[in-house]
């Protein structure tokens, strides 16, 4: 085989992988953006919606629609799944496992990358408002602090008396590669509204 019969080969090798590689790309960006503006379910006043504090709901399956989070001061919107394995999270945020749901008593974590859905976040701070919206209720929460954590450090998802929401993603924001620490942002929940009036009551304040 010449050289330049190998070259030739080659080339078209390279341009077959780059081809495969842009349309994977092209399907994981459409995947995403697909995802990322799911409506959120309407309730029918057949459906059996459960009081917001109960702690009697059934997990959806990994990957499952569980709400909408949106931050309208940074301009953060994002669909929240179930699960944050990395099939999950190139979608959309993700609920942590083994963390409350939205209406449950306790602190609720919610994941996402620091490069995709949760760049927003760098600009974020206390007093921002934050809105969870699920099926049933609209959560309402008030941004009350920001941390940097290193990646073991989980105390940041132990339990709360009050509700509380804990967003956790990667830092710093513009490290190239895996980012050695974490930033997390906590809010507490300051009321909820029920998004099917007929079905529940309108709005229920905490303090």
């Amino acid at each position: 085989m010449t050289t330049n019969r190998l070259l030739k080969w080659l080339e078209r090798g390279l341009l077959a992988v780059g081809i495969v590689l842009g349309l994977w790309c092209a399907v994981v960006l459409l995947r995403a953006h697909q995802t990322q503006n799911l409506a959120v379910p309407n309730v029918t006043v057949t459906q059996t919606v459960l009081p917001a504090d109960t702690n009697a709901r059934t997990a959806p399956a990994p990957g499952a629609w569980v709400a909408r989070l949106e931050v309208p001061s940074v301009k953060l919107a994002t669909t929240v799944l179930e699960g944050t394995d990395d099939g999950t999270l190139s979608r959309g945020s993700g609920h942590i496992e083994d963390t409350p749901f939205p209406g449950e008593t306790g602190n609720v974590g919610i994941a996402g990358h620091r490069d995709t859905v949760f760049r927003p976040l760098r600009h974020i701070h206390p007093g921002d408002a934050l809105d969870l919206t699920t099926a049933d209720r609209v959560y309402r929460y008030r941004i009350s602090k920001t941390l940097i954590v290193g990646p073991d450090d989980v105390y940041v998802l132990d339990p709360t008396d009050h509700p509380t929401l804990t967003l956790v993603t990667c830092y710093p924001f513009d490290f190239i590669g895996h980012a050695p620490r974490r930033f997390i942002v906590q809010a507490t929940l300051v009321s909820d509204e029920a998004r099917v009036a007929c079905c529940l009551p309108a709005l229920r304040p905490y303090r």
